[in-house]
């Protein structure tokens, strides 16, 4: 019994949230994974132009680039 439980812990899948977040140190890298950019929460509106690609909402990936977000309007790196 205490053997299938040891062996369970290690067959569990990893969820991309367990995960460390990856440090982009600019857009062109950040574009290169999320090609709209990356949103801090679905409502938010994009105020930099029309853009070609719609955003990826993950709000702990914003927060880790939100120095990234240069006109302040929630989606970091957005094309």
């Amino acid at each position: 019994m205490a053997g299938l439980l040891v062996c369970s812990v290690f067959l569990l899948p990893v969820h991309p949230a367990d995960a460390a977040a990856v440090k982009f140190k600019n857009c062109m890298q950040l574009n290169k994974s999320y090609a709209g950019g990356v949103a801090m929460n679905a409502i938010v509106k994009n105020k930099g132009g029309k853009t070609k690609y719609k955003p990826t909402v993950a709000a702990s990936i914003y927060i880790t680039h939100k120095g990234l977000n240069r006109n302040k309007d929630g989606i970091a790196c957005e094309r």
